[in-house]
């Protein structure tokens, strides 16, 4: 068995996103409007176009495609494809706000343990997809000491004794 350190680069959070665009001016529009993040300076020093914005403790980068006309687009809305999730404080005025704003979202909701979590998901202008959420009603509940397979394949004997620093073994 090798034993492995819990954070072995020392990471500290998420900083940013990038994300390619077809159009950096319409992509701005839609985080900054739609979702509140808010412009921040970029290095000067960058040759190619893009803007930085900032909000709810994470950057994102947009980064101009220098072609447009190349860009993969994904239209169908699949919330098991690649995405970055919000947590919000009204599901409602949330799909109140899309349905204004003719935002095309599918709808899903999530049941454990007597749980509900209700979930929106939707494309920016590029096709990236975006979930607004409220998990924070999930609790996190750590998997110590057993290889993450499944999120319903919980030790909770394991769980009864958390460690701040622990070393995990994971087994070959």
């Amino acid at each position: 068995m090798k034993e492995k350190e819990a954070n072995p680069l020392h990471l500290k959070s998420v900083n940013h996103i990038s994300l390619v665009c077809t159009s950096v001016d319409q992509s701005i529009n839609f985080y900054q409007n739609l979702l509140g993040f808010f412009p921040i300076r970029r290095p000067g020093s960058f040759d190619f176009d893009g803007a930085w914005l900032f909000g709810y403790g994470i950057g994102i980068h947009l980064l101009q495609a220098e072609d447009p006309n190349k860009v993969t687009r994904k239209t169908k809305i699949n919330p098991k494809d690649n995405h970055i999730s919000f947590q919000c404080e009204n599901m409602g005025a949330v799909e109140n706000k899309l349905e204004e704003m003719k935002i095309e979202y599918v709808r899903a909701t999530v049941e454990e343990s007597g749980i509900q979590v209700d979930q929106l998901f939707f494309h920016d202008p590029d096709g990236f997809m975006i979930e607004i959420c409220n998990c924070d009603s999930l609790p996190v509940i750590p998997i110590a000491g057993e290889m993450v397979r499944s999120c319903s394949r919980v030790n909770f004997q394991m769980l009864q004794q958390p460690k701040i620093h622990q070393i995990v073994k994971l087994e070959n």
